[in-house]
């Protein structure tokens, strides 16, 4: 049976102000022929459809008619929420949609309620597990505490449970939104930190013969069953060197994986990172394959020059992002507040600003542990609020 893998459509977001509607609307294009050219059996959406909880309407729009040529193709699709899409929302009128092949998987409470496909070799279980947020279903899932590792791993309990009382020699498939431990993360992806743990370990996918991620953007194997597929487009700079794909995948008939390929996705337009002195960004031959990239340029003249946005624009007529790092300002003043923040946790930062106006030494146990249950309050308001809108 072979399988379209996806994840993290994030439709209706921008790239630094450049609409990406109509990027996306081709990537749906995409889709709908790969789907249709390379004889897929199902395809698998494994979350962050939408960029936020209440996305514009030409997101919806184009959400709207991607569901339809799927239908229209006959092809079952399953798809989950994610941390960036209202779970509620995106879930609306999933009994109805159903019907017509579209699988919504966004009530944690149906996790181990699989779509069962069959082929020659029998019946191939698909469960969709949505994006959990921990301090929400800790109880539902009988956690043991408030982590993603806890409340991931009750939930694979309750399917790997399911999967044992259906008939032997059923395959199985789980989609999933997570951070798992030997992912690489890159700057586009929101945080899904909670009291400081974020990774989970692949094996607490143990048991099924493919997990399906979604999450984080660039396209990686975990290992050979565990994989993400990563965004169809870039949505930072740190993505400049990604290569874009979908996972094409085959389950033989032992929930081997038989087969596994990176379909590419269509390109808008190439991302440059470009650092130097402005005269020599303007003049150096090398950089003529950038010209029509979109382009983050940084800047490293000891003296801030002239005009550098529209000299710039002049030979790169796509930047997006101008900063400002003068040779030697490190060794003189230390590195930038967005340095030292860049990859801290909400947590750590708090930690800091404790120790700062103390004036030193850091935050106590105590401390920590009052930082990390307000976190976690804030955290589980904003999703309960979210959920009962």
């Amino acid at each position: 049976m072979k399988f379209l893998h996806t994840s993290d459509w994030h439709l209706g977001r921008a790239f630094h102000r450049v609409n990406l509607l109509g990027a996306q609307a081709v990537f749906i294009d995409h889709l709908i022929e790969t789907v249709r050219e390379r004889e897929v059996d199902a395809v698998l959406v494994a979350g962050d459809v939408y960029d936020r909880a209440v996305p514009p309407l030409p997101a919806v729009e184009l959400y709207d008619r991607a569901l339809h040529r799927l239908a229209d193709l006959g092809v079952p699709t399953v798809m989950i929420s994610g941390n960036h899409d209202s779970a509620r929302r995106l879930g609306v009128g999933a009994g109805l949609i159903d019907r017509a092949g579209i699988h919504l998987r966004t009530d944690p409470a149906g996790c181990a309620d699989p779509v069962v496909l069959a082929d020659v070799h029998g019946d191939v279980a698909l469960y969709g597990l949505p994006y959990l947020e921990p301090a929400l279903v800790k109880d539902q899932f009988g956690a043991e505490k408030v982590s993603h590792e806890a409340v991931l791993g009750a939930a694979m309990d309750r399917i790997r449970a399911d999967l044992a009382g259906r008939a032997p020699g059923t395959r199985s498939i789980v989609l999933a939104h997570a951070f798992v431990v030997g992912g690489q993360a890159s700057d586009s992806e929101r945080d899904i930190t909670v009291g400081g743990v974020e990774a989970v370990p692949a094996s607490v996918f143990d048991g099924v013969d493919y997990a399906a991620l979604g999450h984080l953007h660039g396209s990686q194997t975990i290992d050979e069953r565990v994989r993400y597929s990563g965004s169809p487009l870039a949505y930072s700079f740190s993505e400049a060197d990604h290569r874009k794909t979908m996972w094409l995948i085959e389950l033989g008939a032992e929930g081997d994986i038989v087969h596994a390929e990176r379909v590419d996705t269509p390109v808008p337009r190439t991302l440059a990172r470009l650092r130097g002195r402005l005269e020599d960004l303007l003049r150096d031959p090398a950089h003529q394959a950038h010209e029509d990239a979109w382009v983050e340029a940084t800047l490293t003249d000891p003296v801030r020059p002239d005009d550098p946005m529209a000299r710039l624009a002049a030979r790169f007529p796509h930047t997006l992002t101008l900063a400002f790092d003068p040779e030697g300002r490190q060794e003189e003043t230390g590195a930038s507040y967005a340095q030292r923040l860049k990859g801290r946790s909400d947590q750590e930062i708090a930690e800091d600003f404790v120790a700062h106006v103390r004036g030193g030494g850091h935050a106590d146990e105590a401390e920590r542990a009052v930082l990390q249950g307000a976190f976690d309050d804030v955290r589980a308001d904003d999703s309960h609020r979210e959920t009962h809108r």
